[in-house]
């Protein structure tokens, strides 16, 4: 019989498609040694009674406790890790004005590496204690504080994909934060690629470099260029944002006479594994370019509702086969959780469909077909999270990665308010998705590590 490092026996639920989940009741799921999911055992399989007798007096094996639920751990597609110290500041102002007052001058301050460990460090925490195992991020300008938050997750044991961000442009960018020159920013992010990739080489989550201009605005065009060229030479990731705001997407379309979408493919900076934030603005021919280059939406429902100007249309790019994934996009969103943002991707939805101006006529007010389920909402924070990066992960399923969260739904702080023992598993899951709180995650592992307890 095949050999396995940890079996767990538990409940779990997983997507098995945009709009249906997938109930696996008492399963075995069989972790090897590179903590992936060699073997999930169902009830009704004929040898799961042999494998559990073999498995369940031995150190190798975890029952989870009545109560208790698995769920995949989520995939965060946006998030800038400095910007956790002003998380929850200022969001009435305007997107420049919050950016110029607020996140630049912070951004500064991680030249100096203590300062930058101490908030790299507590990010990287707080995410896994809400369930995040995998996190797209941006960092800072700095070569070594963002090396050295590649550091922080492998240490940590998150699956972190960091980019150094570029921001050259001298009229959109403050003379005290910006790349020197577009040499200079080039060369910079070619030693960040190199260095964290022979970090990944000893990581066993894996840790990524990602190429990271940080929006049209801020970048030239001769470093937009460079940047397309070294994600191509070295096969990286790539992120930025496209088509925010009402400044930002029009300022692109001022200096290029096209879209965010139009202009970053130009550039080389469309492909399989290029996220972008937001996208709010899209056009449908940006939506097939998306589709037609593998490229991807990290959708950020609650900044959106602070600095978009707009609510996502979530659902007409899904139909139109663009990959979604959902970001917590700290710190122009104030949560660090992904419930949050998937609760928010729901409602806002739903106010895009219903329209907000009630002095219209109901068939005036809103964007049919525009609503999102909550199936489809977990579905972004997990599997759509994974295509989005092309990473086995976001499934619990054979040849994906043992990233999980254990759900106690009887915490005492935090109980969900279950009073019938008879409640059906999928009334159950969405009481979980809607419910949850930090309290409740009560282990996460990642690529089969155990990363935070609570116990």
């Amino acid at each position: 019989m095949t050999r396995y490092t940890q079996v767990f026996l538990a409940t779990a639920f997983t997507s098995r498609s945009k709009q249906d989940i997938e109930i696996l009741q008492d399963c075995l799921f069989c972790i090897n040694e590179q903590g992936m999911i060699a073997r999930i055992v169902r009830p009704e399989d004929l040898d799961y009674t042999a494998v559990l007798a073999e498995y369940e007096q031995t150190d190798h094996f975890q029952r989870i406790e009545k109560g208790s639920y698995l769920l995949p751990g989520f995939v965060d597609l946006h998030i800038h890790a400095s910007q956790w110290a002003q998380a929850g500041t200022a969001l009435d102002l305007p997107l420049n004005e919050w950016l110029n007052k607020y996140t630049f001058p912070l951004e500064e301050r991680f030249s100096d590496l203590a300062y930058a460990q101490l908030v790299y460090e507590d990010v990287v925490q707080t995410l896994l204690a809400n369930g995040t195992t995998t996190a797209l991020y941006f960092a800072t300008i700095h070569k070594e504080a963002s090396i050295l938050l590649a550091n922080i997750c492998a240490e940590k044991g998150q699956r972190g994909l960091v980019g150094k961000v570029v921001m050259d442009h001298p009229d959109e960018t403050s003379p005290h934060y910006r790349d020197m020159n577009v040499q200079t920013a080039l060369e910079d992010t070619e030693e960040f690629i190199l260095a964290v990739k022979e970090l990944s080489k000893t990581t066993k989550q894996g840790v990524y470099p990602v190429v990271t201009p940080r929006f049209i605005p801020s970048c030239t065009d001769e470093s937009l260029h460079g940047l397309g060229e070294l994600a191509q030479k070295y096969d990286t990731h790539i992120q930025s944002h496209c088509s925010e705001s009402d400044w930002a997407h029009k300022h692109v379309q001022k200096r290029f006479g096209k879209n965010d979408t139009q202009a970053l493919n130009d550039f080389g900076l469309l492909q399989d594994k290029t996220v972008l934030a937001h996208c709010n603005f899209l056009s449908d021919e940006d939506a097939a370019l998306f589709a037609e280059t593998g490229s991807a939406i990290a959708h950020c429902p609650i900044s959106n509702a602070y600095f978009a100007n707009s609510v996502l249309p979530a659902a007409r790019f899904a139909s139109m086969g663009v990959d979604i994934g959902l970001g917590s996009d700290i710190a122009g969103g104030f949560s660090p959780s992904l419930y949050d943002n998937a609760r928010q991707a729901v409602m806002s939805s739903r106010m895009l469909e219903d329209g907000v101006d009630p002095s219209l006529p109901a068939d005036e007010r809103g964007v049919s077909d525009s609503r999102i389920a909550l199936n489809e909402a977990f579905y972004y924070l997990t599997a759509g999270g994974g295509e989005s990066l092309s990473l086995p992960i976001g499934r619990l399923e054979e040849g994906y990665a043992w990233d999980v969260q254990r759900i106690n739904t009887l915490v005492p702080t935090a109980r969900l308010p279950l009073f019938d023992n008879e409640i059906e598993l999928t009334d159950l899951f969405q009481k979980m998705l809607y419910l949850v709180r930090p309290e409740n995650i009560q282990d996460v592992w990642v690529q089969g590590e155990l990363v935070h307890s609570r116990r």
